[in-house]
């Protein structure tokens, strides 16, 4: 075991720990569950994107893609604390299937230009059905990884590789957007991900791997369950503020190509951004753990709020890519220690929720300011857009020093005396 824990300083190391997870895991789920997020990404980036072409207002774009990302923020928690109660199958495939239809109807309702309230009322459904293929997908892959007495460096990778696959959905998610609106129509990527969010939402749902994952939790979350610690609450406020600079950035991004008469590329410039954030995120397997989650959340967020600030003065497409992707670079890891940190402080029987609600708080962040950033571009120009997200930046290290160091959990062991 020393010996594992050394190697995490190695390429060796690292993809041990990857090996160890695929084997527990199985090759299909990540598979299905990264095409099964991957409408997610294109329908929160999209919206801005599909509304905004078809009503001509950037205003009106972020505001329904505000109500769809609430309409997730909403319901998140309680689809996470279905899952616990009932079990991640007949949760997922219900939510895939309503999901599917919802998304269906609102691309229908923004080609034929309805009034913005009934825009933003198909929006709130849509996200309101999102299955939370995502946060459940961590809390299936640490679950089960606990299960099998996995060490520290084995979760660490399960987190890396989740939440690589969350920057891989909203590099494809955007890309598919661009490309999409480049020969046709945003239209047309909306219905692809009414397709797979149906397909692999239920081949997420239907997975063996479901069926294993919640019956230690089940019977703990049928009453209220234990208690949320305080260290949960702080992070998710720093996964709030995460929100808030990712969506000024996203709003920016929309801002800038527009006045610079490369809508269009829009897609293909957060894509850039996602790329080099899931490149670096693949890499986080490989801090070693004496580099303590506290510690490396302050330096993430710290780093965030430096390589945000040249947005500010950004005004050319070329400078642009180059900007954004370097920020990328400091994406990855804010998100990975934050779910890492969720994952040490909740208890074993609510994990699910912990899970749901911490992406909730993310994007709940991330859906208010694109409504607030887009009317601020739309008045005072891209800056004032990705000044929003700096000085979340610089909040979210605020709040990143207020986390303090975690004791390995007493929790873990639990799911391997419970588990079947």
């Amino acid at each position: 075991m020393t010996g594992a824990l050394v190697d995490t300083r190695t390429s060796d190391g690292t993809l041990d720990a990857y090996r160890r997870v695929i084997a527990v895991t199985g090759w299909a789920l990540p598979v299905v569950s990264f095409l099964g997020r991957l409408p997610v990404a294109v329908i929160q980036f999209g919206s801005v994107l599909l509304v905004t072409r078809t009503s001509g207002s950037l205003a009106t774009g972020g505001t329904v893609a505000c109500a769809l990302a609430l309409g997730q923020v909403a319901m998140g928690p309680f689809v996470g604390r279905l899952a616990d109660r009932r079990g991640q199958r007949p949760v997922v495939l219900a939510f895939a299937l309503l999901n599917s239809l919802a998304i269906a109807l609102y691309t229908l309702a923004a080609l034929h230009d309805l009034p913005t309230p009934a825009l933003v009322a198909l929006g709130i459904l849509a996200g309101a059905t999102v299955p939370g293929i995502g946060p459940l997908a961590r809390a299936r892959g640490v679950a089960l990884v606990r299960r099998e007495g996995a060490d520290e460096r084995v979760v660490n990778a399960v987190l890396s590789l989740e939440s690589t696959m969350d920057e891989l959905s909203f590099v494809l998610g955007p890309a598919l957007i661009g490309v999409a609106s480049v020969i046709a129509h945003p239209a047309y990527a909306f219905g692809a991900a009414a397709l797979l969010v149906a397909v692999c939402g239920a081949g997420f749902a239907l997975h063996p791997t479901a069926g294993a994952v919640p019956r230690s939790a089940k019977r703990a979350a049928s009453a209220s369950g234990p208690r949320m610690p305080r260290q949960v609450h702080v992070v998710r406020g720093g996964l709030v503020l995460l929100g808030v600079l990712l969506g000024g950035c996203g709003a920016g991004i929309t801002a800038l190509t527009q006045e610079l008469g490369h809508e269009d590329q829009a897609g293909l410039v957060y894509a850039a951004m996602g790329v080099m954030s899931a490149v670096v995120g693949l890499s986080m397997a490989a801090v070693p753990e004496r580099f303590t989650l506290p510690a490396r959340w302050r330096v993430a967020t710290a780093g965030a709020a430096l390589l945000s600030l040249p947005l500010i003065v950004t005004d050319t497409l070329p400078l642009l890519y180059v900007v954004v992707t370097v920020f990328g670079a400091l994406f990855a890891p804010n998100l990975i220690t934050g779910f890492g940190l969720t994952e040490r402080a909740v208890p074993r029987e609510r994990l699910a929720e912990g899970m749901t609600v911490a992406a909730s708080a993310f994007v709940g962040g991330q859906a208010v300011t694109l409504a607030v950033a887009g009317r601020l571009a739309q008045a005072h120009g891209p800056a004032a857009a990705f000044a929003v997200g700096s000085v979340a930046a610089v909040l979210a290290f605020l709040v990143a020093l207020r986390v303090r160091p975690l004791q390995a959990p007493a929790d873990p062991p639990t799911p391997a005396v419970a588990g079947p």
